[in-house]
């Protein structure tokens, strides 16, 4: 197994904290705390991919994502950091009033296309082929998926298992829940915790597709990451269970008990969940590990997203 180098552009390890909620006592890995403007668990997937936009000398990084992707947002900002332009392929309408994300994307200088639904079902066509545009104009660009889940990208989740490790006792936790959008976080710690011999399930809360699709695109990348690195890892798939049903109102929705939720646990806790990934995420966790219990033994990971709250902040302060 020879590992894949990359940059150092989240302030790692991130804090692992005891939280109390519901009268339950529980671990919370602040991954919100990785940045300011780099909040999130996306850029430790763009630290390895974007070291291999420098390798490659590129000119453009393109990649896609909702109209409030948190992955494009640090995308952009990665990319101006190291002098690199960034076109981001957005689902979603252009608007007048750029607001949260969107924001941020066009502070860092962000070149941006938008695509209704049916559009956006064609995105890594239409950026491959964008990709040729370029390259006849002599401009190198390196293209990522959403979520930076590639094989390259997930190691950024495969390193978290030992810096986690680091932090707690083993047995302390059993599994860990976090949000699920391209698989890619999930993805590199059940490959994370195999290398470390740990028998760790993964809950992954699906806030896009079914669970069928989530676990497809989970397992994909995750054996295309063994297979690329030769990591000699059988993974055990009965480790990872995709909770469905907590984003039926629609990814770019949340339902007002779930604000509620999130609200809560502001106002007790001082942690803010965003509307798309974590607050649908801990209402999972609230629901299956929390509520009528004095403790548990499952992780909660905060992905971040936060920037993602103050396009929606009508909702969260009209509860």
């Amino acid at each position: 197994m020879k590992e894949p180098k990359k940059l150092n552009l989240a302030n790692l390890p991130t804090p692992t904290q005891k939280l109390n909620f519901n009268g339950c006592s529980f671990l919370i890995k602040r991954d919100d705390y990785t940045g300011t403007e780099l909040t999130g668990n996306k850029i430790r997937k763009l630290e390895y991919l974007m070291h291999e936009a420098k390798r490659l000398k590129a000119d453009y990084v393109f990649t896609c994502g909702g109209d409030q992707s948190n992955h494009c947002r640090a995308t952009a900002i990665a990319a101006a950091q190291l002098g690199i332009k960034s076109r981001l392929f957005l689902w979603g309408k252009e608007k007048k009033l750029k607001d949260g994300n969107l924001f941020l994307n066009k502070m860092f200088g962000a070149e941006t296309e938008y695509f209704n639904k049916q559009e956006y079902k064609n995105v890594l066509q239409i950026m491959a082929d964008r990709e040729k545009q370029f390259t006849k104009k002599n401009k190198r660009v390196y293209t990522f998926p959403s979520g930076g889940s590639s094989a390259l990208g997930i190691w950024g989740y495969i390193n978290f298992i030992p810096e986690l490790l680091n932090q707690i006792n083993k047995r302390s936790i059993n599994s860990i829940l976090s949000a699920a959008g391209s698989g890619g976080t999930a993805a590199g710690m059940l490959i994370g915790s195999a290398i470390n011999n740990w028998n760790l399930k993964i809950f992954a809360v699906d806030v896009f597709n079914n669970k069928a699709e989530m676990e497809e695109m989970i397992i994909t990348v995750a054996e295309e990451c063994l297979k690329k690195y030769k990591i000699n890892k059988k993974l055990n798939y009965k480790n990872l269970e995709v909770m469905d049903g907590y984003s039926t109102e629609g990814y770019k929705n949340i339902e007002p008990k779930k604000l509620k939720l999130i609200k809560k646990l502001a106002e007790e806790n001082g942690v803010l969940l965003d509307p798309a990934y974590t607050g649908k995420a801990f209402y999972a966790f609230n629901e299956n590990f929390l509520a009528g219990k004095k403790n548990t033994k499952t992780l909660f990971l905060h992905t971040g997203g936060l920037f993602g709250v103050f396009a929606k902040r009508k909702k969260y302060l009209g509860i």
